[in-house]
């Protein structure tokens, strides 16, 4: 399967100002996924996508391939990620160039790898699914089976429309939710169907200790902290 991997990267940012090309533990954050998309055996080719002149600049240095810059009206804080990806799907194939799905890896979880990126074509492929993501378990105390909604009148409704919740933590169906270091989705979905989920999704559980999503400052320190505690910024056999 002929697969691109994308990696969106805008310029702007407010949790963390300029976080993208901002030093990780060594390393500029965008340069942890290049590092993970390019040891990847199964991705066929791998691009940024971002608005930013110096984010170019960095991915390029890092071995990464810039073939367009992104509009900057596709780069607001509001602008929702199906048209980023559309967007440069389609500035692929107009290039001449078609795949059968993208792999989208947003720089703000670095410390995914090339062998979760490959375990994930993997399973993906195997499943004939429209589309995987990362996932992580639910704490039990947050499972839907026992989570209510307010209601106008005061009510308080499960959230599975339920009328009654389960009593027991062992009877707890799993639970799950995005992870966000990866999402597969088939070409098609994309494109034809307007959607990065598509109607069949199926989740590729990760490890909650070895995952991080940057938005604050807390969660950059909690990456150095992780980074840190698995050795040294080449040895990153544990993060698989």
């Amino acid at each position: 399967m002929r697969i691109l991997g994308l990696i969106p990267a805008r310029g702007g940012s407010k949790g963390v100002r300029r976080k993208n090309v901002r030093l990780l533990a060594g390393r500029p954050l965008i340069g942890w996924t290049i590092e993970a998309a390019r040891g990847s055996r199964l991705l066929t080719r791998t691009i940024v996508s971002t608005d930013d002149a110096e984010i170019a600049g960095i991915a390029r240095d890092w071995g990464a391939e810039v073939p367009f810059m992104r509009p900057v009206e596709l780069a607001a804080d509001d602008t929702p990620m199906l048209p980023v990806v559309t967007h440069a799907v389609s500035q692929i194939e107009s290039r001449g160039e078609q795949f059968e799905a993208i792999c989208l890896l947003q720089p703000t979880n670095p410390l995914r790898t090339a062998e979760l990126i490959d375990d994930c074509i993997e399973a993906f492929i195997a499943s004939g699914a429209e589309t995987l993501v990362t996932v992580l378990p639910v704490p039990e105390k947050y499972n839907p089976r026992w989570v209510y909604f307010r209601q106008p009148d005061g009510r308080m409704i499960l959230s599975t429309g339920e009328k009654l919740p389960i009593s027991r933590r062992q009877d707890l169906p799993p639970a799950f939710h995005r992870e966000g270091s990866i999402y597969l989705t088939r070409r098609d979905v994309l494109l034809d169907g307007g959607s990065l989920y598509g109607e069949r999704l199926i989740g590729f559980p990760v490890p909650p200790e070895r995952s991080v999503n940057i938005d604050s400052p807390e969660d950059w320190e909690r990456a150095e902290s992780i980074i840190r505690a698995g050795g040294s910024e080449n040895d990153r056999s544990g993060y698989r």
